[in-house]
Formats: C-alpha cells, sequence, structure tokens
C-alpha cells in the first residue's frame, strides 16, 4: 500500500492531522494507496512556505528560472515509462494512452515554459518630444493551481509551469481521485534543485483544501480546471476577495460533418474525439452533426470503427479504452444512457457496463455508446456527460447545423469536417466556441490561447495568455 505525501517548503511531508483519504484503482476498484486528507492549516503552511520563498524567486533572472524547469522536463521525460504505469494506475486510461499523450505532453509544458518567459515581451509607447511610456508585468505572488482527474499530470504541469516561468510561487491542488503522479512531480522537483516552498502541492478534497486555497488572501489569484458548476462557486468566493481568476470550465462540444468533407478522415478523427480517453475530455466531440447526404455512410463506417475499440485491461497493448475513473462517475454515465432512451434515443452500439476476467473483474468498464434519434435540445445532447457516449444527428442546412451547434450553454471547443476553405472559415467564425478545429482534433500549439466561452469558462491558458495572467502590468511614464 503506497502512502502519498504532500510537498511543501521544499520537503515531502505528511498531513498535520495525520488523516488520509483511499485511492482506487479504476481497473480493479482496489484501493491501492492512501493520500492525505489535509486540511486548511496544510495549506497555511504551503502559503507561509510560498511568501517566503517569493521574493528570491521573483528577482531570479528568467533563464535561471527556466533552467529549472527544463531540467524538470528533461527527469519527466527521463520517468516516461513510470509516470505512464502510474498514471493509468491512478486514472483507468490505456498506458499506451498516457505513455503517448499525457507524460509527453506534461514534459513539454515544462519545457515550453521554461524558455518563453526569456521571450515574453512588454510594451513601449513612444510620445515624440513628450513622454515614454512603457509597461512592465510583475509575478502576481502566490498563486493557487487546482487541476482535475482526467488529464492528471498533463492538466497538472499546464497550470504550474506558466506560474513558476512567470515568476510567482505556487500552492497547487491535485485531484484526490488521482493524485499519484503530483506525488511523483514532488520527488522530481526535489531532484532537479527547485527551491523550497517555490512549488508547493496539498493533497486532499475541494471543500478542504480547494476552499482553503480560494479562501486564503495570500493567494493572489486561481486557475481552476473542473466542472462549471465548482467553477461557479470558486468565482463567488473569489469575486469579493479581487482575486484574479482563470475558470477553465465544462464543454459539450459539437463535431460538424459536411458532406464535402473527407469521410475517411472523418470518421478515424471523430472515433478519437469520442472515445479518447474514455470520453473524459473536456474537449471530446460528444454531438456528431453530420450533413443528410452521407449521414448513412458516415454511420455505417463510424460503427465499425466503434466495434473496434477494444475494452480491457489498461495494461494490455491492444487495450483502445480502458477504465472510467471511479464507481460513481460510471453510475452517472450510465444514469445518462437509460435518460437517452427515456428521451427517444435509439441505441446503435454499447450502453452496457464490460464486466471484465481476471484482475479487472471488479473494475469500472463501460462500451463505447452511440445513440440517434435524440433532439437536438434534449438533456442527452445539452449537458455534459463526460464519458464515451456520443449522439449522431443529421441535418440539412449549414445554419441548421450551427444552431444545433451553438444551443448548448457551453462554448468551449468545436471540430469542422470540410473541404470548402471558405465554408469552413465562415462556420468556424460563426460558432461560439474558444476553440475550433478544421479537419483535424486535440491539435495543441502551446503558444495559442486556449479557453471556452459562456459557461465553459473565464479568461484564457496557453502561451502568452497563460504568462499574462500570472503578471500583474504597470504602466510607467517618463517625461522627456
Amino acid at each position: 500500500m503506497l502512502q502519498l505525501a504532500n510537498y511543501i517548503n521544499g520537503r515531502l511531508v505528511p498531513p498535520t492531522a495525520g488523516r488520509y483519504l483511499p485511492t482506487t484503482e479504476p481497473a480493479t476498484g482496489l484501493v491501492y494507496s492512501q493520500v492525505p486528507a489535509s486540511s486548511a492549516v496544510d495549506v497555511e503552511q504551503a502559503v507561509v512556505a510560498a511568501e517566503a520563498a517569493l521574493p528570491t524567486w521573483r528577482r531570479m533572472p528568467a533563464e535561471e528560472r527556466g533552467r529549472l524547469l527544463v531540467r524538470i522536463a528533461e527527469l519527466l521525460d527521463r520517468d516516461l515509462e513510470r509516470l505512464a504505469q502510474a498514471e493509468s494506475l491512478d486514472n483507468g486510461k490505456p498506458v499506451s494512452l498516457a505513455r503517448s499523450v499525457d507524460i509527453p505532453r506534461a514534459a513539454s509544458n515544462f519545457a515550453f515554459f521554461g524558455t518563453a518567459a526569456q521571450h515574453f515581451a512588454s510594451e513601449t509607447h513612444f510620445q515624440e518630444g513628450v513622454a515614454l511610456n512603457y509597461t512592465v508585468r510583475h509575478p502576481l505572488g502566490v498563486v493557487g493551481c487546482i487541476s482535475p482527474w482526467n488529464l492528471p499530470l498533463y492538466l497538472f504541469t499546464w497550470k504550474i509551469a506558466p506560474a513558476l516561468a512567470a515568476g510567482c510561487c505556487v500552492v497547487a491542488k491535485p485531484s484526490e481521485i488521482t493524485p499519484y503522479t503530483a506525488f511523483l512531480l514532488s520527488e522530481l522537483c526535489i531532484e532537479a534543485g527547485l527551491p523550497a516552498g517555490v512549488l508547493n502541492i496539498v493533497h486532499g478534497t475541494g471543500p478542504e483544501v480547494g476552499q482553503a486555497l480560494v479562501e486564503h488572501p495570500g493567494i493572489k489569484g486561481i486557475s481552476f480546471t473542473g466542472g462549471t458548476a465548482t467553477g461557479a462557486h470558486i468565482a463567488r468566493t473569489a469575486a469579493p476577495l479581487f482575486k484574479k481568476l482563470s475558470l477553465e470550465l465544462g464543454g459539450k462540444n459539437p463535431n460538424i460533418i459536411f458532406a464535402d468533407c473527407d469521410l475517411a478522415e472523418a470518421v478515424q478523427t471523430s472515433l478519437r474525439s469520442s472515445f479518447s480517453n474514455q470520453g473524459q475530455i473536456c474537449l471530446c466531440g460528444a454531438r456528431i452533426f453530420i450533413e443528410r447526404a452521407i449521414y448513412e455512410q458516415f454511420k455505417a463506417q463510424f460503427l465499425e470503427g466503434v466495434a473496434s475499440l477494444t475494452v480491457g485491461d489498461p495494461l494490455d497493448a491492444s487495450t483502445r479504452q480502458g477504465a472510467l475513473v471511479s464507481e460513481a462517475h460510471l453510475q452517472k454515465v450510465l444514469g445518462y444512457i437509460a435518460l437517452a432512451h427515456e428521451e427517444g434515443g435509439t441505441l446503435l452500439a454499447g450502453g452496457q457496463q464490460v464486466r471484465l476476467q481476471g484482475r479487472c473483474a471488479t473494475g469500472y468498464f463501460l462500451q463505447p455508446t452511440v445513440f440517434e434519434g435524440l433532439a437536438p435540445t434534449c438533456r442527452v445532447n445539452q449537458e455534459e456527460i463526460f464519458g464515451p457516449v456520443v449522439t449522431l444527428t443529421p441535418f440539412d442546412t449549414e445554419d441548421d447545423a450551427l444552431h444545433w451547434a451553438n444551443s448548448s450553454e457551453y462554448g468551449l471547443a468545436a471540430t469542422i469536417w470540410t473541404k470548402d476553405l471558405n465554408k469552413a472559415h465562415r462556420v468556424a467564425h460563426a460558432l461560439q466556441a474558444g476553440i475550433v478545429w478544421v479537419n483535424t482534433w486535440l491539435h495543441r500549439d502551446l503558444r495559442t490561447p486556449f479557453g471556452g466561452m459562456k459557461n465553459s469558462g473565464v479568461g484564457r491558458e496557453g502561451g502568452v495568455e497563460a504568462l499574462r495572467f500570472f503578471t500583474e502590468p504597470q504602466s510607467i511614464t517618463v517625461k522627456l
């Protein structure tokens, strides 16, 4: 039985109250570790350590800070296999996915922001013969980073790396459901020589650790990724305290397939965008709208692909679909499948819990599930399920596709499939989504802004946007 620890002031320490939470392996349903059930006392210790480290860290040249971040990236690359195995154990995803996506992306986050801070330019405005106006950006201070369970290390580092690069000190809370790789990152930070107090990782629940972070007067900004309801609670708490907020929240993303698309590529990529990580990615395309002229053809090829998505032990190289993250989440998704039947949907594939043999006999597995015949405005097509459940809906006109795509309260991402460049631009501009992919999905350039419209969040992450969030601009005018 593993026992994890908090990372506070450069050391691995137990929770002050000595309380722990069980961590379950989704593939087996068995407890494999104990994670600290920390409290506001632990958060206070972490904030004190971060505040003590801040003056030296913020004065350190960006190049020096960057070298430390790049060193962490190198250690993540070195320990790729160990971290991938840990991520699969913790989350239930196929180890092949963690090996090819999650851990390499986490390393890239540190490598990218380790150098990005050196190229972070500010503005200068010269008033001829009058004054020189220039802007400097100072680190925000001590910030809180709260990350979700679906891409544990990937999204954890996505927040931490730019904050550190900008000169902030961090108190970070990983999900208590998937804490293992955050703990391993603590060990790598110690090995890399990151100064004590610069990064602190406090494990525990949202009501205990998350709430204490959001309420703490020493925390100057909160970067949060998670559910929209939790984001709304954070905003209500933090707004009267005038904390800076970046909220990356839920999604119910449309995938629009026009008749002039490359059908084979649209089908193959739509299989990924529907079911990667068991559909537990906020960017997955859960609502697939297909132009009626190719609807039956797309459906036949898509269902053929769904049948090939092997559900199995995440450690098996042939597994395409692993376990859902928890029993509670499995029951939530099964509840939406039952709702789809109630709302008049026709089940085309899946819909059942999977019972495996051997070590995974008590795991949380579910068949990739496809429905058709559901109204675009029904609950299944409007609410975020966050699992391997998608709907197919034919459309006749571009206006219909846009109207249905924009009908959700969410506006995170969208995908368009067409060979017509004018149509691609026209539809992309009309979509109420912060991210639009054309003839691709989950293609990420770390320099581009990431975030959603409507109930999908506030603010943007990535590239310069992340560095701007973790800094305060100061305008200085010098009279000539």
